[in-house]
């Protein structure tokens, strides 16, 4: 019984892996030239330093990606989606500040304080930003899971992919994607599971949250 639930799990791994790889296919873009126009990209949320103290390579590159579609003049908005679940911690407000750093108007950035999960922020960008075909930002890897959770939902997303950070930096969340992806699958298809918080519609060129 064991070996055939160990066999049955790391064929659902295979499943999930090939039906992310397959829903993404040709959707996820390296380079600029090649990402369509959008009204505004979701930029998918991390936090912005390690338990370490140390700067999040993952959050630098993305906020990066982000502000070079916004001034390549692709996207008119930047919605930026992360984990607000306790005060001290506010991944939106941090990726809105790095942004505005690097010269984003603020009056261009909302704040999608409940991306808790990469689920989240896909159903919120259609049901609470009213985005039909968002760009996604964030790491290749983690664009294709967005997007097959966006492909499922109906919706016409893109990605636009930032830096990945170097192998040795990165091992654990790669394989921590294995399961994601498993998630991601199993939630879709079988649980048809929900965003935690949904709340009111917010119209992109109104106030920015």
């Amino acid at each position: 019984m064991g070996l055939i639930a160990c066999a049955g799990a790391v064929a659902f791994l295979w499943f999930a892996e090939a039906s992310v790889r397959s829903a993404s296919s040709g959707l996820s873009h390296a380079g600029l030239a090649a990402v369509p126009e959008s009204r505004a990209a979701v930029v998918l949320g991390c936090s912005r330093y390690l338990p370490n103290g140390r700067e999040n390579l993952y959050f630098r590159h993305r906020i990066a990606a982000a502000a070079r579609l916004y001034e390549a003049g692709k996207v008119e908005f930047l919605v930026v989606s992360g984990d607000n679940s306790r005060k001290d911690y506010d991944e939106p407000s941090d990726m809105r500040e790095a942004l505005v750093e690097l010269g984003i108007p603020a009056d261009r950035i909302y704040r999608d304080y409940a991306g808790f999960r990469t689920l989240d922020s896909v159903v919120r960008a259609r049901d609470v930003f009213g985005l039909e075909a968002p760009v996604f930002v964030s790491q290749r890897f983690h664009n294709q899971r967005a997007l097959y959770l966006a492909r499922h939902r109906g919706m016409d997303a893109t990605a636009y992919e930032a830096q990945q950070p170097p192998l040795r930096y990165s091992v654990r969340t790669r394989l921590r994607e294995v399961a994601a992806r498993a998630a991601a699958v199993l939630d879709a298809r079988i649980l048809n599971r929900r965003p935690r918080y949904l709340g009111e519609p917010v119209e992109l060129g109104g106030p920015p949250s």
